[in-house]
C-alpha cells in the first residue's frame, strides 16, 4: 500500500459539511389530527343537537339508574337519566334526565312524569315490557304554553286519553265502592269504555269518577243518560221470586259502572267530553223519576223503636218517598217520660200528583206548600207509625197511613221542620194485646181448676173400670145372641126353605084373581045395566071379550 494512503493521525481532520433538506410532515401525525376534528366536529354537533335538561323528583328511585333508565315519550326514546341525588330535605329523590332536542315543545308546564313499572290489579295488568327492560321515565305532554325543566314526578300513572277517539264523564257519587282504575262500563252489558280516574271531592263528602266512553259509543252518551254502579252482585227477593243481576265477572271482582238512556226522558241532546253526571247506586235508582227537592219532616213516639236504624224507608201508603236520617232521645218532664224524635228526609214529587196540584196553586213558597198538603193529609187522618219490615230480622220502618179511627191531632203549620203526629206501632199493640191475655190467664183459678179436674179424673176412672166390668161383658153376651139370632134368619131366607114355595103359589092365585077382576070391570064398562038385568045370553057374534065379561058376571 503506498505511504500517501496512510492515515496519519497528526494530520488534521477534513470539516463535515452538513446537508440542508427541506421538512416535510410525517404521516404518523395524520391519526392525532383525525381525532381531534372528530372530536371537534362530535362536540359541534353535540352542541347544535343537545336538547334541555329536566330535574323530576319522586318519592323513591326504585328501579331507576344512571345511565341506562330511559325517557320516553309514546313509547319513543327521548333521554335518559344523568344523575341521581336527594332532595335538600331528604324527603325525596331528584332525577336529572337529557333530553333530545326535539323535546324541546313537550316540557309544557302541565307536562307530567311518572315510573313505568309492571302493575297488577284484578281485571287489568300494565308494564310487563318493563320486566325484561327494566323500569323507564314516561312523559305525558300537556297543552300550556309556558315552559319548564322542573316536575314533581306521579307515583301512579295518570288516565291515559291524549289521542284515543271517545269522550270522558265525571261522575259524582256519595261513595266510589269497589269501582278500581281500569274498571269496566257497560252499555247494556257491552264493555264500550274504562274508569280512568277515582278521587275524593274537595269538600270530602264524596267520590269524583272520571269514566272514558270510547268511539262510537261516546254517542250515546246524552243529556238523559243515567249512570249507576255495576259493581258486585245484585241479589233481590220479589214477587216473581229471587232475581240475580251482573254484568260480568270482572265487575264482580274490580267493580264497574253501566248505563242507559233513562225511559222518561225527553231531553236526548249530545253532551261534550267532561260532563257531568249522577252515579246512583243501581238501576232501581237510577231509572227512577227525579226526587226533586227534598224536605224534612219530625216524628215524636213514646215507644220504643228497638229495630228502626238510620237510612231505614219512609213510605207513604206504601210507597217509598224517603228514609230516616237521625234517632234522638228527648225528655218530657211533665210525664217524666222520655220520648224518641225520629227526623226523616221526604221527597214530596214522589207523592204524585197530590203535590203537583198544590205545586200549581197560589203563590206560596215550596215549604208554605208542603205545610198545606201535610195539614189537609193529618185532618184527614194522616199518621206516622213504626211498622215491622221484617220478621226474622226485627227491622222496622216509617209508615205514613190514613187511621180514620184516631182521634184529633195537633198539628203546627208554621213549626219548621214539619212534625207529624204518630200513633202506636203494630208490634206494641200486639205485645198489649198478649200482655191483657197473659193478665187474664194468670187470674184464672188454675189450682181450683186442676182439683176439680182430678176429682172428675177420678170419677171417670171409676166409670171406665165399671165398664170394663159389668158392659163390657154383657154387650158382648147380646152381640153372640144376635149373630145367632141372624143365623137363623139367613137359613130362613134360603132358596130351598119350604115357606118359599107357598108364597109362590100365593102370588099366582093372587095374579088369576086381578084378571079376573079386570075382565068382570071391562064388561061392566062395556054393559053397565048388566047391574040391573044380569046376564044376557050369550050370542054368536058376541065377542070373545063379552063372553069372558059374562062368564065373569054368571060366576060372581
Amino acid at each position: 500500500m503506498s505511504s500517501n494512503t496512510e492515515f496519519d493521525p497528526r494530520q488534521e481532520l477534513p470539516t463535515p459539511q452538513v446537508l440542508r433538506r427541506r421538512w416535510l410532515p410525517s404521516l404518523i401525525w395524520l391519526v392525532p389530527a383525525t381525532a381531534v376534528v372528530i372530536g371537534a366536529s362530535l362536540v359541534v354537533n353535540a352542541w347544535r343537537t343537545a336538547g334541555p335538561r329536566v330535574t323530576i323528583s319522586f318519592q323513591t328511585a326504585q328501579g331507576l339508574a344512571v345511565g341506562k333508565t330511559l325517557v320516553k315519550y309514546r313509547d319513543v326514546t327521548i333521554g335518559h337519566v344523568t344523575a341521581i341525588s336527594l332532595s335538600s330535605d331528604h324527603n325525596r329523590v331528584v332525577v336529572t334526565a337529557d333530553l333530545v332536542r326535539s323535546a324541546k315543545d313537550l316540557l309544557t308546564a302541565d307536562a307530567r312524569f311518572w315510573v313505568v313499572r309492571p302493575r297488577v290489579g284484578i281485571g287489568w295488568v300494565s308494564g310487563l315490557e318493563t320486566l325484561i327492560s327494566g323500569p323507564y321515565i314516561a312523559l305525558e305532554a300537556g297543552d300550556a304554553r309556558t315552559r319548564q325543566t322542573e316536575f314533581v314526578g306521579l307515583e301512579n300513572p295518570p288516565p291515559l286519553t291524549h289521542g284515543l277517539l271517545g269522550k270522558s264523564v265525571v261522575l259524582h257519587a256519595t261513595e266510589a265502592g269497589s269501582l278500581a282504575l281500569d274498571a269496566p262500563v257497560y252499555f247494556r252489558h257491552f264493555e264500550v269504555g274504562h274508569v280512568i280516574d277515582r278521587e275524593l271531592e274537595a269538600d270530602g263528602h264524596g267520590a269524583r269518577v272520571v269514566v272514558f266512553i270510547d268511539a262510537p259509543y261516546d254517542r250515546l252518551v246524552t243529556s238523559a243518560t243515567r249512570f249507576w254502579n255495576a259493581s258486585g252482585i245484585d241479589l233481590s227477593l220479589g214477587a216473581d221470586g229471587l232475581k240475580l243481576r251482573t254484568q260480568s265477572l270482572a265487575s264482580v271482582l274490580a267493580g264497574g259502572v253501566a248505563f242507559e238512556t233513562a225511559p222518561t226522558a225527553q231531553d236526548l241532546g249530545p253532551v261534550p267530553s267532561g260532563a257531568e253526571f249522577t252515579l246512583f247506586g243501581d238501576e232501581v235508582a237510577a231509572m227512577a223519576p227525579p226526587d226533586g227537592e227534598p224536605r224534612y219532616v219530625r216524628m215524636r213516639f213514646t215507644q220504643s223503636l228497638r229495630g228502626l236504624s238510620v237510612g231505614a224507608p219512609v213510605e207513604f201508603i206504601g210507597v217509598n218517598i224517603g228514609q230516616v236520617l237521625s234517632l234522638d232521645l228527648d225528655y218530657d218532664a211533665v210525664h217524666q217520660s222520655f220520648p224518641v224524635i225520629v227526623t226523616a228526609r221526604i221527597y214530596p214529587r214522589r207523592m204524585g200528583k197530590a203535590y203537583e196540584a198544590l205545586e200549581q196553586n197560589g203563590t206560596a213558597t215550596s215549604e208554605d206548600k208542603m205545610a198545606t198538603l201535610v195539614a189537609k193529609l193529618v185532618a184527614h187522618g194522616l199518621r206516622a207509625q213504626p211498622r215491622t219490615a221484617n220478621l226474622l230480622t226485627g227491622q222496622l220502618y216509617i209508615a205514613l197511613d190514613f187511621m180514620p179511627r184516631t182521634g184529633p191531632a195537633k198539628f203546627a203549620v208554621d213549626a219548621r221542620p214539619l212534625e207529624i203526629p204518630t200513633v202506636s206501632g203494630s208490634v206494641q199493640e200486639l205485645q198489649q194485646k198478649l200482655a191483657s191475655v197473659v193478665d187474664k190467664i194468670d187470674r184464672l183459678p188454675i189450682a181450683e181448676i186442676g182439683r176439680h179436674l182430678d176429682t172428675d179424673l177420678v170419677g171417670l176412672d171409676g166409670a171406665l173400670g165399671e165398664l170394663r166390668t159389668d158392659v163390657l161383658p154383657a154387650g158382648t153376651t147380646a152381640l153372640q145372641s144376635m149373630e145367632k139370632t141372624m143365623a137363623r134368619v139367613d137359613h130362613g131366607l134360603a132358596d130351598d126353605a119350604p115357606w118359599r114355595d107357598n108364597i109362590d103359589q100365593t102370588l099366582l092365585e093372587a095374579r088369576s084373581t086381578l084378571r079376573s077382576v079386570r075382565s068382570l070391570a071391562d064388561y061392566l064398562d062395556r054393559h053397565p045395566e048388566a047391574l040391573l038385568r044380569g046376564r044376557r045370553p050369550s050370542q054368536s057374534t058376541m065377542s070373545e071379550s063379552d063372553k069372558s065379561g059374562s062368564a065373569a058376571v054368571a060366576t060372581e
